[in-house]
């Protein structure tokens, strides 16, 4: 059965003990620059995540429970398995049809009217 993949920015979490929930892949780490919009960070731990698929509504619900709010930027946490993506807003969870601009169009609106710049949310339907 396909998991849903993705990846979790560290610092964009209030509770780092969720990333003890879905499997850790790989990390890197970005120093953050002005383009980031979060000059209280000096970097972005990137881990790419798997998310198994019986777990991945508890999982979102959590998830948006916990990305930080302390900041005007915000933040988002998105994964998919070919054909659902899922983006995650704190309080707001989208489950996307990958091949649905319509769908998209809804979530980059949202997530740019939260603050985050729109080169970070330029999610994209899956080609048919």
């Amino acid at each position: 059965m396909k998991k849903f993949t993705g990846v979790i920015i560290a610092e964009s979490l209030d509770d780092a003990s969720l990333l003890d929930q879905v499997k850790i892949v790989s990390t890197r780490v970005s120093e953050v620059t002005e383009k980031h919009k979060t000059p209280w960070l000096k970097k972005w731990t990137l881990h790419t995540v798997e998310v198994e698929r019986s777990r991945v509504e508890e999982i979102s619900k959590a998830l948006s429970e916990h990305i930080d709010q302390r900041h005007s930027h915000s933040w988002y946490v998105d994964y998919d398995d070919g054909e659902v993506h899922y983006i995650i807003f704190p309080h707001k969870i989208f489950r996307i049809d990958m091949k649905s601009e319509t769908q998209y169009a809804e979530a980059k609106k949202y997530g740019v009217d939260l603050g985050i710049p729109p080169y970070q949310v330029d999610f994209h339907p899956k080609e048919r």
